[in-house]
Parts: C-alpha cells; structure tokens; sequence
C-alpha cells in the first residue's frame, strides 16, 4: 500500500530582499563576519564550537535559515549528528566539554543580554576556560551571527535551506 502525503509545505515569504535595499550594510556585515573570523583563527579557535556557537545563538533567535547553514558548515568540519541533535539542550547532555560549555552559556548570555545583561557569574565561566584573546574573538563571533539573525528573522530575507556549503 502505498501513502501519499497530503501535507501541504508552507511558502514562507521573504519580506524584504535586504541584500538588494542595503547593499552596503550587507557588504560590511560581510566585511565584520571576516574580522571576526580572523580573530578567531588568530587565537586558532575550534572550528566545530565556532559553528556551534553560530547555531545556538541562531536557535535562540529563530533565524531558520542560519541554523540550516551552520549544521551544514558543522557537519563539513566534523561535527557529529549526536551533538548537532543535542545543541538545543546542551546542558542535559554529557556530549560537550567544560570548555565548550563555558562557551555556550555565554553565547546564550550574549545574545540574550536584554534578559540579564550578561552576569558576572557567565563571563566569569568563559573566562575560566579562555584566554582574554579568546574571549575576545569568541565575543566578535557572537556579535556578527546576532547581527545576521536579526536581519534574516525580520527580512525573511534568505530561503532557509537554499544554502549549499
């Protein structure tokens, strides 16, 4: 027997083609996205916690179309299904370091800063674990996926799974 699924796919329509109306702000978001990722390879950060960090502040957000380019980036970079899978609830996991850790509470501290302005108790758990330079970069990476969710949450801009690695 054989099932036909009758489920209807849902269009979700970009509002706005902000690459097209901003054209220099999106090249000088491009232009931050690569300073920070300088500083990132200057204090030669793990590239699978860079894309971790890039998903769970993009879940956060609910920017779709970031969370489907950066598992797609993880997973290019060696990332594994199981962790990818339990990212969401990471604290409920024994699949992430002490270090990695520090870096996701953080993350969630930064890119929520208006709930609490990021405690001391967070920035002390990064600082434990990283170098101030790291902290640093970690902060750069931080700021430039935030500023990329708030334009793809409000714009709609970009078709979350058109993105090819």
């Amino acid at each position: 027997m054989t099932t036909t699924d009758t489920r209807e796919t849902p269009q979700i329509a970009v509002r706005l083609n902000f690459d097209t109306h901003a054209a220099g702000f999106a090249r000088a978001l491009t232009h931050l996205d690569h300073a920070a990722t300088k500083e990132l390879d200057k204090v030669d950060f793990d590239p699978r916690l860079r894309e971790l960090v890039r998903i769970r502040a993009s879940q956060l957000n609910g920017c779709a179309y970031c969370i489907d380019m950066h598992t797609k980036d993880a997973r290019a970079v060696g990332e594994s299904e199981q962790r990818l899978y339990g990212l969401a609830a990471w604290r409920e996991t024994p699949y992430f370091t002490v270090r990695e850790r520090a870096a996701l509470a953080f993350t969630e501290s930064v890119t929520l800063l208006a709930r609490d302005h990021v405690p001391a108790e967070a920035y002390a758990g990064v600082a434990a674990q990283f170098s101030p330079a790291e902290v640093a970069a970690l902060v750069s990476l931080i700021v430039t996926i935030n500023a990329w969710n708030a334009i793809g949450v409000s714009t709609r801009c970009w078709e979350p799974g058109s993105y090819q690695p």
